[in-house]
């Protein structure tokens, strides 16, 4: 590997504080982007050097091939069933340990691993970590059919929560609209802040027409945070985030 191509020492050091959690027999959820990919990288070496058997579900199409083509074993949720553990990363990660996810637009199947599993692990870096969710923009999935009408019925839920005012931005790849592996389009939410994440994800989930956004609530058990000296900072949601720890590190 190139010295160009190595990855981030902070995602490398959370990816490898994450993957010892890992024991041989699990049946494991593989989140999606660019940490995430330096996790699965992480994994099926350790895979591959202890023997380990594993079994993954893949939250997109990209990191299921990824993921086979390191040797890991990827099935479809259904058939593996109920996870022991999932590894993804973050956009946003704040105090209680509520996310922003989606900026690889993989939120949805990466909210369903999560909620089948026993346990989900966030990985990220000190950039992703944050006093209140909101200035990464909220990606929200939703159907093509009636597609202005849903935006519509977003901005009216906006205005009654006082976020009116900010762009909802339908996601482009290109100059074509971002698809989804479920065949859905993103809009993506430019809030600076959330001032209440419940009454807006419960505001989103009521609207017809959206079929899942980025706010994952209540979903996260441990976050680690990885330093660029390779150091790891573990939250768990019972203490606030110590400013003076993360201090100068970032993307």
């Amino acid at each position: 590997m190139s010295l160009s191509s190595q990855p981030d020492p902070a995602k490398l050091a959370a990816a490898r504080a994450a993957v010892a959690l890992v024991e041989d027999g699990m049946k494991l959820g593989l989140g999606t982007g660019s940490t995430a990919s330096v996790m699965v990288r992480e994994l099926a070496a350790r895979a591959a050097a202890e023997g380990l058997k594993l079994r993954c579900a893949a939250t997109s199409q990209a990191t299921a091939d990824l993921a086979e083509s390191l040797g890991l074993k990827v099935e479809p949720l259904d058939q593996i069933g109920w996870l022991d553990l999932t590894i993804d990363g973050a956009d946003e990660v704040d105090p209680d340990l509520h996310l922003i996810k989606g900026g690889g637009g993989a939120h949805l199947r990466e909210k369903i691993v999560a909620a089948a599993s026993d346990r989900m692990v966030v990985i990220a870096d000190p950039g992703k970590v944050v006093d209140r969710l909101g200035a990464f923009p909220l990606p929200v999935e939703v159907l093509q059919f009636g597609f202005e009408t849903t935006r519509t019925l977003i901005r009216r839920a906006l205005q009654t929560l006082d976020l009116g005012g900010h762009d909802v931005m339908q996601r482009l790849k290109g100059s074509d609209p971002w698809v989804t592996d479920e065949g859905n389009v993103i809009l993506d939410l430019h809030l600076a802040a959330i001032p209440d994440v419940v009454g807006l994800a419960r505001a989103l989930s009521a609207i017809p027409g959206v079929v899942e956004h980025g706010l994952f609530l209540s979903m996260c058990d441990l976050a680690i945070i990885g330093k660029s000296d390779g150091t790891v900072v573990e939250l768990d949601g019972d203490e606030g985030i110590d400013a003076d720890l993360l201090a100068g590190e970032g993307d």
